[in-house]
Parts: structure tokens; C-alpha cells; sequence
């Protein structure tokens, strides 16, 4: 694992895009700060760069770092015992075009142990989307990743490739600026 996080490291501070396991799916990712990894993401799979893709964060406390937290998010990531991402209002030190229009975006807080120590070495958040072309279904396990997308990245994770037991993408909820609570996959 260590190995994977290094090279992968390298790859996401040149600008790079890597295929790695999440805490749900296996997914594309690069650095959210970095507009033009942004865009080859969004090249790979592609993808309009009006549906937005999401960021991972390994710890809670850094969300005042990128967007508002309406208060009711604080209860949301305390509760949830599964993969959830929350968009949130009011997006801010991320890539312009991981931003949406309305100026939201999704974060998800990951406890899985190779993205947070991913998360942790590159010192910023990482896009996360799944690894497919845009409108073909998601990958459940790495041998169902089509050719093009892992020929695609700069550099594949070999953490986790022969693990069968299949990934299902997380819930989503969007919060408004005034705590509304919008449910858009459970």
C-alpha cells in the first residue's frame, strides 16, 4: 500500500489522474485544486463539464477549508454508518471546474485507510469519480474497469485489484445555504 501512495503522490503533484479503490467504487482522481487534472478527468471519461464530479477528505474538520457547513452536515457525518456524500453550498479553494454552477460541490469524508493516507500525503483534497466512461454503468470491481480508462490514467493503484467483493457508490444529499435537506441517492 505505502508504494501505491508514493507513486501515486508523484503522479497527483505533477498534475496527473490515477485510477485507485475508494470506500465505494474503484474511481478516477487527481488533485481538486488542479483545473487542468480536473479536465483530463473529465476528457477520460467523457463527460460535460456540467455534471460535477466529487472530492474526498480524510477528516471532517478540514470542510471549513472548502465550503460552508450548514450545521446540520456536522450531524449527517456523525450519524451515517455508510459512504455518503454531502453537497454542500458555497464552494471555495477547489478547482473552478470541479465547481457547479450554483457554486456547490460533493464531499465525501472517507474512512477507508488508503484514501485517507493518500488524502494525507498529497496534502489536499482528491477528485473522485468513477472509473467509466460517462453514461456506461460503474465498475463494481477492478476487472470490469474497461481498457480505455485504465490505459487512460497515469498511473493505475495495484492496492486492492484482485478484491472481489463489489463496491456500490455512496448516498447523496444536498444541503442548501439554509440547511435544506435534498436527498439524491440512498
Amino acid at each position: 500500500m505505502n508504494d501505491d501512495i508514493v507513486a501515486a503522490v508523484l503522479v497527483l503533484k505533477k498534475g496527473g489522474v490515477i485510477l485507485y479503490p475508494t470506500d465505494t467504487i474503484w474511481g478516477l482522481g487527481c488533485d481538486a485544486t488542479n483545473a487542468g487534472a480536473v479536465k483530463k478527468i473529465f476528457e477520460i471519461k467523457q463527460r460535460t463539464d456540467e455534471k460535477s464530479m466529487l472530492v474526498l477528505l480524510d477528516n471532517p474538520e478540514k470542510l471549513n477549508n472548502y465550503v460552508d457547513v450548514p450545521e446540520i452536515a456536522w450531524d449527517l457525518i456523525a450519524v451515517t454508518d455508510k459512504p455518503l456524500t454531502i453537497i454542500y453550498p458555497g464552494a471555495i479553494n477547489l478547482a473552478e471546474n470541479i465547481i457547479a454552477e450554483d457554486n456547490s460541490v460533493g464531499i465525501r469524508i472517507t474512512r477507508d485507510e488508503f484514501c485517507c493516507k493518500l488524502i494525507r500525503a498529497l496534502g489536499k483534497p482528491i477528485v473522485s469519480t468513477s472509473a467509466n466512461i460517462s453514461g456506461a454503468s460503474w465498475p463494481a470491481v477492478f476487472s470490469k474497469i474497461a481498457n480505455s480508462i485504465v490505459q487512460s490514467a497515469d498511473y493505475v493503484v495495484k492496492y486492492r485489484q484482485t478484491d472481489n467483493k463489489p463496491g456500490k457508490p455512496s448516498g447523496i444529499i444536498k444541503l442548501g445555504p439554509n440547511g435544506e435537506v435534498k436527498v439524491i441517492r440512498e
